[in-house]
């Protein structure tokens, strides 16, 4: 059986995540002007320099590499982790593990071959936003916030409407929206600000966490009554 999380833990976890996740994002924005985690504004450019008539060759092979790239790793996380509902029994130590694995090959590759460092990190950011994108009919993601911002809109429009909405519906997308902001910040002071290897920092702060969570699994008795949603914790939680 799934192990069901507390919810507060999907905050923690989820939050981690975005801010990560934007933390990469920055990176390349800044280094290449493209993005790996979500990539709505790299084809409105690539179609109007198109239109223009502009030479943007190596925008438009940036943008089918990151898009690819994005696709298989979400179709990685959906052969792996087989479900997109939240369970924290299945393998999210060593597919972060994984994640962090990608980042450092994208670092080695960034200079020598940017267009592979472009599809190792989009591939990690694919795989990491689909690695529990349901949660109790929330619709969760960690790599961009156009969804968390439409579902903290609809939701608090709802509310104000007079319609019964549970205060999670707002705090959980308020949350993640905040933490990809605080991730792209911290992304963008390391790159300058700093001349340190930040794609390498990155990747050493996800194998870190996938390994102390797969660590955690193993050696703590109490792992299933940790996690464990109690019925009190559900009640907190309803449905709207």
């Amino acid at each position: 059986m799934t192990v069901q999380p507390q919810p507060k833990w999907i905050i923690v976890g989820g939050c981690c995540l975005a801010f990560l996740g934007a933390a990469v994002n920055a990176f390349y924005l800044i280094k290449l002007g493209t993005s790996v985690s979500h990539l709505t504004g790299d084809v409105s450019k690539v179609a109007m320099n198109s239109v223009a008539g502009h030479n943007h060759l190596s925008a438009a092979i940036h943008l089918i590499a990151a898009a690819a790239s994005f696709v298989l790793g979400a179709a990685a996380a959906g052969f792996f982790i087989h479900h997109p509902s939240i369970g924290f029994s299945r393998p999210y130590g060593r597919s972060i593990t994984a994640i962090g694995l990608c980042l450092a090959g994208a670092h080695f590759s960034f200079v020598g071959i940017p267009v592979l460092s472009i599809c190792l990190a989009s591939f990690a950011c694919g795989f990491q936003n689909a690695l529990a994108t349901h949660y109790r009919g929330m619709i969760l993601r960690s790599t961009h916030i156009t969804g968390l911002l439409t579902d903290l809109g609809t939701n608090l429009g709802m509310k104000l409407r007079g319609h019964q909405i549970a205060p999670w519906k707002l705090i959980v997308p308020t949350f993640l929206v905040l933490s990809f902001f605080g991730g792209a910040v911290f992304g963008s002071t390391l790159v300058i600000l700093t001349d340190g290897p930040v794609l390498l920092i990155l990747a050493a702060m996800y194998l870190a966490g996938g390994i102390g969570w797969s660590i955690f699994k193993r050696v703590v008795p109490s792992y299933n009554r940790f996690l464990q949603a109690s019925p009190a914790t559900d009640r907190q939680l309803p449905e709207p």
